[in-house]
């Protein structure tokens, strides 16, 4: 293990190399320099909704969810105490799986879809995952789709209002909002008969992001917003550029599809751990690490997941890991489970401070009695090895003393459809 530990500590690879002040100051700065409009990593897009205000209640609002391969919906209402009502949801593959499609079929298909709720609906709250510039209105026009949906017509539209023209409705209100930005108002939705002084959004899970309430004053880029008032913010928070990264990272990063872009995100999300963590093995192993027979068939390994990382790591790997079938000694099952601990470890820390900076930008939780909601989801978060316990320690032990906020967190069943339901309802 010796060797484990003089590689790890070579590379800079502990969570102890991390300099968690110097992380939030720049990320910090990143999203001052994104909502002034100035060049940097952080983009800082405007949602144009309003989540200090209330949203209409015992009022029927279709709740649409796409993103990936799935698209869901609920007709959902809030009934006066603000909670929910039981509501049944129908689950569809997005169109455009299994083959190219017009930007007609495309909208048709999901009018088709929901048709039935939108007519007993009053308003539609769309959580849409794809890259979309979102507009004052609230509509949106598509940037791109992921590569498993094939509308190219769509490009460059108007989502919102070419559902609407679908569904026969031009008039009805339509409010179109990604995931991350969901799942904070799922956690406003959760909040009912509590006292928050703000809501943040989290999502790890594939990838990464970040959201939260900022005020319209702060928020320079768009002079034209009233003052007073305030919005959500996307972060786009994986794009981060300041990251304290290793060479390894570096050259990790030139092995993606992307190199250069969401260099944070390929530090810690589910997407990218497991494939970082081979190429840490890999190096190890050329470093002499492993004993030759490992190092050998680690060599012949193209593809490791998180889920198996994190698995190997928390000493339950399964006959099918394919960790298992190249560490068999177990001083080299050793020395590979720490060095995938370590990058845990990591993770857990430049989380904390991604969120750490989110808290004490939005200048909220001071008081007992109103802390900040932080609503987190993603499978990596709740399920890689050890990392949410960790992150926990690090972000209350960073937000304490002088720094000290109050918070909480929280995981809400079916965010992306409350979150949508809310921002449908949200005047």
């Amino acid at each position: 293990m010796e060797n484990t530990d003089k590689f790890i500590v070579k590379h800079k690879l502990r969570a102890e190399d991390i300099d968690i002040d110097s992380v939030v100051s720049d990320f910090t700065d990143e999203m001052e320099k994104g909502l002034a409009g100035e060049e940097g990593s952080l983009r800082m897009i405007p949602t144009y909704i309003e989540a200090d205000n209330e949203f209409l209640k015992e009022v029927p609002v279709l709740a649409i969810d796409a993103g990936g391969t799935n698209f869901r919906a609920a007709l959902v209402k809030f009934d006066k105490s603000g909670r929910p009502e039981p509501f049944e949801i129908v689950n569809r593959r997005m169109p455009g799986l299994d083959g190219e499609v017009s930007s007609d079929e495309f909208f048709g298909t999901m009018a088709d879809y929901v048709r039935p709720m939108a007519e007993k609906a009053e308003r539609i709250g769309f959580c849409f995952s794809y890259a979309t510039e979102i507009l004052p209105d609230r509509d949106g026009k598509l940037l791109h789709f992921s590569k498993e949906v094939q509308a190219p017509e769509v490009v460059g539209q108007l989502v919102g209002r070419s559902l609407l023209r679908a569904l026969g409705t031009p008039g009805k209100p339509i409010v179109l909002l990604n995931d991350t930005v969901a799942t904070l108002l799922a956690g406003k939705s959760e909040s009912f008969g509590k006292s928050y002084s703000s809501f943040i959004g989290f999502i790890l899970g594939t990838g990464t992001n970040t959201c939260y309430i900022e005020s319209n004053a702060a928020i320079t880029k768009n002079p034209g917003l009233e003052g007073t008032k305030s919005q959500i913010i996307n972060i786009e928070s994986g794009n981060f550029a300041r990251a304290p990264r290793t060479p390894l990272d570096v050259d990790f990063d030139r092995t993606t599809g992307d190199p250069g872009s969401y260099t944070f995100e390929k530090m810690f999300s589910g997407g990218y751990f497991g494939p970082l963590c081979l190429h840490v093995l890999k190096e190890a192993a050329g470093e002499g690490v492993f004993t030759p027979e490992a190092s050998e068939r680690l060599g012949k390994v193209d593809r490791l997941s998180s889920e198996d990382a994190g698995l190997f790591a928390a000493g339950k790997p399964g006959d099918s890991n394919v960790l298992s079938g190249c560490f068999t000694g177990p001083v080299d099952v050793a020395a590979c489970a720490l060095i995938i601990d370590t990058l845990v470890e990591r993770a857990a820390k430049l989380v904390a401070a991604n969120l750490a900076a989110v808290v004490l930008k939005c200048g909220k939780g001071q008081s007992p009695g109103e802390p900040v909601m932080m609503t987190i989801e993603g499978s990596t978060f709740y399920k890689l090895h050890n990392l949410k316990q960790r992150f926990e320690e690090y972000f209350s032990d960073y937000l304490s003393g002088e720094k000290k906020r109050h918070f909480e967190f929280t995981e809400v069943a079916n965010s992306s459809l409350l979150g949508a339901a809310l921002a449908g309802l949200i005047e």
